[in-house]
Protein backbone atom coordinates (compact mmCIF):
# COMPACT_ATOMS: atom_id res chain seq x y z
CA UNK A 1 0.00 0.00 0.00
CA UNK A 2 1.47 3.31 -1.08
CA UNK A 3 1.29 6.10 1.47
CA UNK A 4 2.49 9.70 1.49
CA UNK A 5 2.54 11.60 4.75
CA UNK A 6 3.09 15.35 4.88
CA UNK A 7 4.33 17.22 7.92
CA UNK A 8 5.72 20.61 8.85
CA UNK A 9 2.72 22.86 8.38
CA UNK A 10 1.76 25.47 10.94
CA UNK A 11 0.69 28.99 11.80
CA UNK A 12 3.31 31.63 11.05
CA UNK A 13 3.62 35.34 10.56
CA UNK A 14 4.15 36.85 7.12
CA UNK A 15 7.81 36.79 6.18
CA UNK A 16 8.54 33.61 8.10
CA UNK A 17 9.71 30.26 6.72
CA UNK A 18 8.44 26.71 6.93
CA UNK A 19 9.75 23.43 5.58
CA UNK A 20 7.23 20.80 4.60
CA UNK A 21 8.20 17.15 4.42
CA UNK A 22 6.61 14.31 2.48
CA UNK A 23 7.57 10.77 3.39
CA UNK A 24 6.55 7.98 1.04
CA UNK A 25 6.27 4.26 1.66
CA UNK A 26 4.98 1.28 -0.28
CA UNK A 27 6.94 1.71 -3.52
CA UNK A 28 10.46 2.82 -4.54
CA UNK A 29 10.49 6.55 -3.82
CA UNK A 30 13.44 7.28 -6.11
CA UNK A 31 11.64 6.10 -9.26
CA UNK A 32 8.93 8.76 -9.26
CA UNK A 33 8.59 12.49 -9.47
CA UNK A 34 7.16 14.40 -6.53
CA UNK A 35 4.74 17.27 -6.80
CA UNK A 36 3.42 19.77 -4.29
CA UNK A 37 -0.03 21.29 -4.67
CA UNK A 38 -2.13 23.51 -2.45
CA UNK A 39 -5.78 24.29 -1.97
CA UNK A 40 -7.24 27.28 -0.21
CA UNK A 41 -10.87 27.40 0.97
CA UNK A 42 -13.22 27.99 -1.94
CA UNK A 43 -10.47 27.62 -4.50
CA UNK A 44 -9.32 24.84 -6.79
CA UNK A 45 -6.21 22.83 -6.06
CA UNK A 46 -3.22 24.50 -7.68
CA UNK A 47 0.25 23.39 -8.63
CA UNK A 48 3.11 24.67 -6.49
CA UNK A 49 6.26 22.77 -7.48
CA UNK A 50 7.55 19.47 -8.84
CA UNK A 51 10.86 17.65 -8.94
CA UNK A 52 11.88 14.77 -11.17
CA UNK A 53 12.94 11.37 -9.88
CA UNK A 54 16.60 12.39 -10.31
CA UNK A 55 16.31 15.82 -8.72
CA UNK A 56 16.26 17.79 -11.95
CA UNK A 57 14.33 19.27 -13.65
CA UNK A 58 12.34 21.23 -11.10
CA UNK A 59 9.30 23.36 -11.83
CA UNK A 60 7.60 26.11 -9.87
CA UNK A 61 4.45 28.14 -10.20
CA UNK A 62 5.02 31.81 -10.87
CA UNK A 63 3.49 32.71 -7.51
CA UNK A 64 6.17 30.86 -5.53
CA UNK A 65 9.21 31.07 -7.82
CA UNK A 66 12.15 32.57 -5.99
CA UNK A 67 10.60 31.98 -2.56
CA UNK A 68 9.99 28.21 -2.44
CA UNK A 69 12.48 25.42 -3.11
CA UNK A 70 11.58 21.81 -3.78
CA UNK A 71 14.05 19.07 -2.93
CA UNK A 72 14.23 15.35 -2.32
CA UNK A 73 16.35 12.90 -0.36
CA UNK A 74 15.94 9.55 -2.06
CA UNK A 75 17.72 7.42 0.60
CA UNK A 76 15.28 8.87 3.15
CA UNK A 77 12.22 8.40 0.89
CA UNK A 78 11.35 12.00 1.61
CA UNK A 79 10.54 15.10 -0.40
CA UNK A 80 10.70 18.65 0.90
CA UNK A 81 9.24 22.05 0.18
CA UNK A 82 11.20 24.91 1.72
CA UNK A 83 8.97 27.97 1.90
CA UNK A 84 10.54 31.34 2.59
CA UNK A 85 9.09 34.85 2.72
CA UNK A 86 5.63 33.46 3.33
CA UNK A 87 2.63 35.63 2.52
CA UNK A 88 -0.98 35.45 3.70
CA UNK A 89 -1.98 34.33 0.19
CA UNK A 90 0.18 31.22 0.67
CA UNK A 91 -2.29 29.98 3.29
CA UNK A 92 -3.75 26.65 2.17
CA UNK A 93 -3.68 22.94 2.70
CA UNK A 94 -0.52 21.64 1.05
CA UNK A 95 -0.48 18.20 -0.55
CA UNK A 96 2.38 16.14 -1.88
CA UNK A 97 1.90 13.60 -4.64
CA UNK A 98 3.89 10.86 -6.35
CA UNK A 99 3.86 10.65 -10.13
CA UNK A 100 2.56 7.89 -12.35
CA UNK A 101 5.37 5.77 -13.83
CA UNK A 102 5.23 7.50 -17.22
CA UNK A 103 5.80 10.96 -15.73
CA UNK A 104 9.08 10.70 -13.87
CA UNK A 105 10.04 14.29 -14.77
CA UNK A 106 7.02 15.62 -12.91
CA UNK A 107 4.79 18.42 -14.10
CA UNK A 108 1.98 20.80 -13.30
CA UNK A 109 -1.02 18.62 -14.17
CA UNK A 110 -2.48 16.87 -11.10
CA UNK A 111 -3.67 13.96 -13.26
CA UNK A 112 -0.07 12.75 -13.75
CA UNK A 113 0.12 11.92 -10.03
CA UNK A 114 -1.51 8.77 -8.76
CA UNK A 115 -0.87 8.86 -5.02
CA UNK A 116 -1.53 11.78 -2.70
CA UNK A 117 -0.94 12.60 0.93
CA UNK A 118 -3.62 13.78 3.31
CA UNK A 119 -2.36 17.36 3.37
CA UNK A 120 -0.86 19.71 5.93
CA UNK A 121 -2.28 23.11 6.84
CA UNK A 122 -0.22 26.25 6.36
CA UNK A 123 -1.64 29.50 7.69
CA UNK A 124 0.18 32.80 7.29
CA UNK A 125 -1.07 35.87 9.15
CA UNK A 126 -0.07 39.47 8.57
Amino acid sequence: QVQLVESGGGLVQAGASLRLSCEMSGRPFSRYAIGWFRQAPGKEREFVASISWAGSPRSYSDSVKGRFTIARDNPKNTGYLQMNSLRPEDSAVYYCASSRPAYTDGGTDPSIYDYWGQGTQVTVFS
